[in-house]
């Protein structure tokens, strides 16, 4: 096989693991700051990319324009959620926050039942066909712009965490908890920014995902399958880490899907993960419990 297809491949998977590591970013930053693992996260994902094709079908919006509106609706979603619901179980055992957040993802896909049915749907903008040439290489519009999306977002998330005063706060609420209640920090209101963040970055990477796949209700639990992957290879709580785990599991599954088979994508994930656990168990660019 020629050389470039590789190439073409590794920049392909690239790519999509951008989109990988910005919904990953969500999970991150709601654990690395609450501590509480959101398992309505690939959900909360799939409620983003139906907003975005709603919004493409009814307002003729293209999924990447779409983008600021669907991360806010699922921001407001994500504050409201934690202020009023998640806040009163956060004292409780880890495993009753474990169901709490199972109990959502259920009513969130009963709710994408209800409203737009079990069938696959999709969003075909005009580009979808067309592509780049450079050199050897051959990239998709489609998935070069949804890359770049996802590259800027992700930016975003972290130029605001460390350039602005709330960032700031919350990474301090993240830190030291007891300390950032001294000091006079509003940690409720922080919490409840940092869950609106976190299922805005999934609004955010959904409304880029609706570009490469078709949307259905039951689409988000591989999602979040994969999103722990990426967040234990990268380092539990790292945002750079949450992006690296991301790119290098999106840039393994396109590779293993041409060297090795398309059906041994997901096999040769949990294989990088295993190593990860085994070699440097708080991941890539995670730190050491001490």
């Amino acid at each position: 096989m020629p050389p470039e297809i590789y190439l073409n491949v590794a920049v392909s998977g690239l790519l999509t693991g951008l989109i990988y590591g910005l919904s990953a970013l969500g999970l991150s930053v709601i654990f690395g700051v609450i501590r509480i693992v959101n398992f309505a996260h690939g959900e909360m994902m799939v409620v983003g990319m139906f907003l975005t094709l709603v919004i493409f079908r009814r307002l003729g919006i293209d999924p990447l324009l779409a983008i600021p509106i669907v991360a806010a609706i699922l921001f407001a979603f994500g504050y409201v959620l934690q202020d009023w619901v998640v806040r009163r179980v956060a004292h409780l055992p880890d495993h009753m926050q474990f169901l709490l957040m199972a109990a959502i993802s259920v009513i969130l896909v009963s709710a994408c039942l209800m409203i737009f049915g079990p069938d696959a749907q999709g969003a075909r903008v005009g580009y979808a066909y067309d592509s780049f040439q450079i050199g050897p290489l051959l990239v998709d519009k489609v998935r070069l712009y949804a890359g770049f999306a996802a590259l800027v977002v992700a930016g975003a998330l972290f130029a605001f965490f460390r350039y602005t005063a709330t960032g700031r706060a919350i990474r301090a609420c993240g830190d030291n908890y007891m300390g950032a209640l001294v000091v006079g920090l509003n940690v409720r209101r922080l919490y409840a920014l940092t869950f609106g963040i976190g299922t805005a970055c999934l609004g955010a990477a959904g409304a880029i995902l609706l570009l490469l796949i078709d949307v259905h209700p039951y689409l988000g639990p591989p999602f979040t399958l994969l999103a722990f992957i990426i967040v234990i290879v990268g380092g539990m709580g790292s945002l750079p880490g949450a992006m690296l785990g991301g790119i290098l599991i999106g840039t393994s599954e396109a590779l293993a899907g041409i060297v090795l088979q398309p059906s041994l994508k997901t096999a040769f994930s949990f294989a990088l993960l295993v190593l990860v656990l085994l070699f440097r168990p708080q991941g890539l660019l995670g730190k050491a419990a001490r």
